[in-house]
């Protein structure tokens, strides 16, 4: 993961941390030394598991590597640029419009400027909300907030710690779940995306995962004409949603 400069994300010292944690700051994240044994580290840790925050061994290198202030006391924090809402948060906002729910599943998207471009297009397209793990993905951090141009401020995004149950909750909600596979049967122009959907995007490298797989109704190909035999995630993300944008458009 790439880090810059005057990051209003990063949350840097013992102190400080702890303060956060204390006050219910939306943290995606928090990096500890490796092989550190000092109580105050250790509490932090445990604190943060203990909320459902993902917490990381690094070695000082990588500490020192991502530190503004230089002076980070072997703990550094990934916080959220905005807070994040609930998978029922998002089907509300749906009913609240009258329309069917429109949401975006993103099967451990690691990159956060494919994150930032996916929420970009989910914006544009109307999409009613964003759904990502807890593990393995990007979350809302500010290089995903540029990337957007802001649209994750607009974006409504749940953060689940299981993929699969997430799924399970869109489908007694009505949803149907159409996930992106190169060679699936179904074209992407044969499909039917009218009704309440829910567009699964497989991370960069490896695509959707074997359970969530199987839980999807339908398996979705983008027709291919070129050489190249596939889609940059965000890329592959926004030509799926602006089809569902173009069926309801009728």
């Amino acid at each position: 993961m790439a880090f810059e400069n005057d990051r209003e994300d990063l949350i840097e010292g013992r102190n400080a941390v702890t303060e956060a944690l204390r006050a219910g700051r939306s943290i995606d994240k928090i990096y500890v030394a490796k092989g550190e044994v000092d109580k105050t580290l250790g509490h932090i840790a445990s604190q943060a598991r203990d909320m459902g925050i993902v917490v990381v061994e690094a070695d000082r290198r990588k500490l020192d590597a991502m530190s503004v202030t230089h002076a980070h006391q072997g703990v550094v924090a990934l916080a959220a640029v905005k807070e994040y809402c609930s998978v029922d948060d998002i089907l509300r906002i749906a009913q609240e419009k009258n329309e069917p729910p429109f949401v975006i599943l993103c099967d451990e998207i690691s990159d956060p400027h494919n994150l930032g471009a996916i929420l970009r297009t989910a914006e544009c397209v109307g999409a009613h909300g964003v759904i990502i793990p807890k593990r393995r993905s990007a979350g809302l951090t500010s290089i995903v907030d540029k990337t957007s141009a802001g649209a994750a401020e607009h974006v409504a995004v749940a953060r689940v710690p299981n993929l699969t149950a997430a799924i399970k909750e869109l489908k007694a909600g009505g949803l149907w779940i159409y996930g992106t596979a190169a060679g699936a049967q179904s074209g992407l122009w044969d499909t039917d995306f009218s009704g309440p959907v829910c567009i699964v995007i497989g991370s960069e490298g490896d695509g959707m995962g074997r359970l969530v797989t199987e839980n999807c109704d339908f398996l979705v190909s983008i027709p291919m004409r070129g050489r190249v035999n596939s889609l940059n995630a965000s890329a592959a993300a926004s030509v799926m949603m602006y089809e569902v944008l173009r069926q309801r458009s009728k």
